[in-house]
C-alpha cells in the first residue's frame, strides 16, 4: 500500500525560516524544564556507543535520572569503537575554504539529495562544538608542528576537516563519553545496565514509557518504566552476514521499536565501503575494514587486461589503471563511497580484480612512500598497517594492498522529527539507529559527527519538548502493559528452546545474508528483489520449525541471544527489499540497475523519488504500508551528482 506524500505523516517539527537560523530559532522556541524539575524524570538510555553514552552523560549532567544499558559487558566494548578514521568538523584550520556551509553542502550532495536540508545543517553547525568538548575530554587529536589540531581530506571534499586520532579514532571518543558517563555513574546520576539486552518496546496510552529486557547473565526477563526512552543501538548491517560491523550488532531494539508502531525509514539505504579486506574463505563469519583515510595516500588501481597473474611490482605504469584517478579527475581516489564501491566492482566483473578470487583492487602506497618516506605513512597509518599485516600475512609497506567493498553503515533507520523523537511519542533515536542526516550515501567521517552531535548538543536541548507535556512518573512497571509484554518476550524465548530442529542459528543467517547480497546489495533489480521477497518468508518458516537453540534461559547462552537477533533479521530482510523494490530510480547506496547511465552512473527520478520512504509494520509476512516524508531542496540546487 501506498499513501501520498506527507498527508498521513507525522509532523517532521522542521522550523521555519532561512536555513542558517533553524537550529537557533528552535532552540530558542524550544520547552525548557526547571533544573529542580528535572530531577524527577527518568530517561531510559538504550546503547552506551557514542550516540547513547554522550546522551547519557549530558542528559545526567542536566539533571535528569538516567538508566543506560548496553548488551556488552561495558560501555567501553561499544561498536563505535571500530571507527578508524576520523570526526569530520568545520573549522576551517587549513584556510582552505572550508566552512559550515560547505560542510552542510557536501554533505547534502553526498547523500546524492535525500536527506533532509534542515537536519545536515545543523549537523553541520554543531560540527564545530564536538571537536571543542571531545579536546576538553582530552582525546588525542593528532596535531600540526605549531599545536593545532591535524587535519586530512575523506572523500567528497576537496577541503581537509577530517579530525584523527591516528587510525583509532572511534576508540579515542568513545573514551572520552565514557570517562564522562562513568563520571555520572559514580555521581549516582546514571544507572548502568551491562550485559542487557532489550528485547520489546512497552507503549502506555500510545506513549513509550518502558522497555523489556533479559539480563544476558543470569536469563532473567523483566522491565524498567520511565518518562521517556531513547534508543541509540547502530544500524542494521549483519542482515547480510558479511559485514564490516561487530558480530553483536542487530536490528532487534529498533526492528521491534517498528512492530509496536514506530515507522523505519529508507532501509534500502545501506552503504558498502569500498576498503575492506577481501572475502578470503567460506568460514569467514565477518569482514574487516581499512579506514578510508588511507585512501589520502593510497592509489587504487587494477591491472589494463584481464586475467593477469604478475606480482604488482612486477606491472609497469603503463600497464595499471588508476580507475578511480582517470573516472573521477577531480576528487580521484578520494571519490564517495558509494561511487568508489561501484567501480571497483566495475572492474572486477570485467574480469580485472586481483587476488586468488578476482574479487579485489591495489591500494597502493609506494608513491607516497617515494614522496614522504615509510616513516611519515607508518607515523600516520602505522596500526592501520600492522592490523592488515596480521590478517593477511603481507606487508603493505612493500606490496600493495588488497581491497574490495563490503557492507559497512546503514543510512537507514527508525524515522524521527527534527527534535529525533520518532512516531511513537516518547521514543527517541540517536545515531545510526535513525534515518535523518545522511541520505542514500554517509561521507567518511560523518558517522562519529552525527552520533557525537545527536548526544552532546540536539537530545538534550530537544528532550524537553515532550517531556515537559509529560507528569513524570506516572507509570511504574506495575502497569499491566508491562507484564503483557513481559509475557510476549518469555513466550517467545520459550518458542526458540522448544523448536529442537537440525539447523544451527549461523547457518540460517548465513543463507540469509547470501540471499540479500545478492538480491539486494551492491546492484539491486526488480527481478532479483522480487526473487528474494519469495524466498525470504520460506527461509523464515523453515527457521521457526527447523532451528536449534541448545542449552537454557537460566545463565549465558549466546546462541539464544542470536536466535533472537536473527529472527528479526529474517523479518526485517523483507522490508529491507521492499524499499529497493519500491523505489525505481539509483541513488547513493541504493543502485537499481535499470536506472543508470550510459557510463555506469546512479540515475536519480527527483520528480518521482524526492522523499523519504517510511514504513509501517501490518504485521509478519504482511505487505508494509509506505507513507512519504516530502523532501524540499531549497538551499542546494538539485543536480546530477557529479565527482568528475
Amino acid at each position: 500500500m501506498v499513501s501520498d506524500i506527507s498527508k498521513d505523516m507525522p509532523d517532521s517539527k522542521i522550523p521555519s525560516g532561512p536555513i542558517a537560523e533553524k537550529w537557533t530559532k528552535h532552540k530558542m522556541d524550544s520547552r525548557l524544564i526547571n533544573p529542580n524539575n528535572k530531577r524527577k524524570y527518568t530517561v531510559l538510555v538504550v546503547g552506551s556507543g557514542l550516540a547513547g553514552a554522550s546522551a547519557a552523560a549530558t542528559l545526567s549532567e542536566l539533571g535528569y535520572k538516567v538508566k543506560c544499558f548496553c548488551y556488552q559487558d561495558s560501555p567501553r566494548r561499544a561498536h563505535s569503537i571500530a571507527a578508524q578514521g576520523g570526526i569530520n568538523a568545520a573549522k576551517n584550520y587549513q584556510n582552505d575554504g572550508d566552512s559550515v556551509y560547505r560542510l552542510f553542502y557536501d554533505t547534502v550532495k553526498g547523500g546524492d539529495f535525500r536527506s533532509r536540508e534542515a537536519n545536515v545543517h545543523r549537523l553541520a553547525e554543531c560540527s564545530t562544538e564536538i571537536i571543542d568538548q571531545c579536546v576538553a575530554q582530552g582525546v588525542p587529536f593528532a596535531r600540526e608542528y605549531g599545536g593545532l589540531l591535524a587535519n586530512r581530506s575523506f572523500g567528497g571534499a576537496q577541503v581537509s576537516r577530517t579530525f584523527y586520532a591516528r587510525g583509532q579514532t572511534g576508540q579515542q571518543l568513545l573514551i572520552g563519553a565514557y570517562s564522562a558517563l562513568s563520571k555520572q555513574i559514580a555521581a549516582g546520576g546514571v544507572e548502568m545496565y551491562p550485559r542487557t539486552e532489550m528485547l520489546d518496546l512497552v507503549l502506555v496510552d500510545g506513549h513509550a514509557k518502558g522497555i523489556v529486557v533479559r539480563d544476558m547473565v543470569t536469563g532473567r526477563v523483566h522491565s524498567f518504566a520511565g518518562d521517556t526512552v531513547l534508543l541509540a543501538t547502530g544500524g542494521y548491517g549483519n542482515v547480510f552476514y558479511l559485514s564490516t560491523n561487530a558480530m553483536g550488532c542487530n536490528v532487534t531494539a529498533a526492528y521491534r521499536a517498528h512492530k509496536r508502531g514506530a515507522y523505519f525509514a529508507n532501509p534500502c539505504y545501506t552503504q558498502i565501503h569500498p576498503t575492506c579486506i577481501p572475502v578470503s574463505g567460506a568460514y569467514q563469519s565477518k569482514l574487516t575494514l581499512m579506514s578510508e583515510s588511507l585512501r589520502n595516500d593510497g592509489r587504487v588501481w587494477v591491472p589494463k587486461k584481464a586475467g593477469e597473474t604478475r606480482r604488482p611490482r612486477d606491472i609497469p605504469e603503463d600497464e595499471r589503471d588508476y580507475y578511480l584517478e582517470r573516472k573521477y579527475p577531480s576528487f580521484g581516489n578520494l571519490a564517495p563511497r558509494d561511487i568508489s564501491s561501484r567501480g571497483a566492482k566495475e572492474v572486477c566483473d570485467e574480469g580485472r580484480g586481483v587476488g586468488d578470487t578476482g574479487l579485489g583492487v591495489y591500494l597502493d602506497f609506494a608513491a607516497a612512500i617515494d614522496r614522504d618516506g615509510e616513516d611519515a605513512i607508518r607515523e600516520r597509518y602505522g596500526n592501520l598497517f600492522q592490523m592488515y599485516e596480521q590478517i593477511t600475512g603481507e606487508n603493505a609497506y612493500q606490496t600493495p594492498m588488497r581491497i574490495f567493498p563490503a557492507v559497512h553503515y546503514t543510512m537507514g533507520g527508525l524515522w524521527v522529527d527534527y527534535n529525533l523523537m520518532s512516531n511513537i511519542p516518547g521514543l527517541h533515536v540517536l545515531g545510526e539507529a535513525n534515518f535523518s542526516d545522511h541520505g542514500a550515501n554517509r561521507l567518511g567521517a560523518s558517522a562519529l559527527m552525527q552520533g557525537l552531535a545527536d548526544g552532546y548538543f540536539v537530545i538534550p536541548c530537544t528532550i524537553a519538548n515532550y517531556l515537559a507535556g509529560e507528569t513524570p512518573g506516572t507509570v511504574t512497571t506495575e502497569h499491566e502493559a508491562f507484564k503483557k509484554v513481559e509475557e510476549e518476550v518469555s513466550q517467545r524465548i520459550h518458542q526458540f528452546l522448544n523448536i529442537n530442529g537440525n539447523r544451527s542459528v549461523d547457518s540460517f543467517h548465513r543463507e540469509l545474508g547470501l540471499m540479500v547480497w545478492d538480491k539486494c546489495g551492491m546492484a539491486r533489480d526488480r527481478e532479483g528483489l522480487t526473487e528474494a521477497l519469495k524466498k525470504i518468508p520460506e527461509l523464515r518458516e523453515e527457521f521457526w520449525k527447523n532451528v536449534r537453540v541448545p542449552g537454557d534461559n537460566n545463565n549465558v547462552n549466546q546462541e539464544l541471544e542470536k536466535a533472537g537477533r536473527v529472527a528479526d533479521f529474517l523479518e526485517f530482510a523483507e522490508l529491507l527489499c521492499y524499499d529497493a523494490r519500491a523505489r525505481e530510480e539509483s541513488c547513493g547506496g541504493h543502485f537499481r540497475t535499470e536506472y543508470q547511465t550510459e557510463e555506469g552512473e546512479a540515475m536519480r527520478d527527483d520528480e518521482n523519488y524526492a522523499y523519504v520512504s517510511a514504513w509501517e509494520h501490518e504485521g509478519v509476512g504482511k505487505e508494509p504500508t509506505l507513507h512519504k516524508e516530502n523532501l524540499e531542496f531549497e538551499n542546494v540546487k538539485l543536480a546530477v551528482r557529479s565527482y568528475k
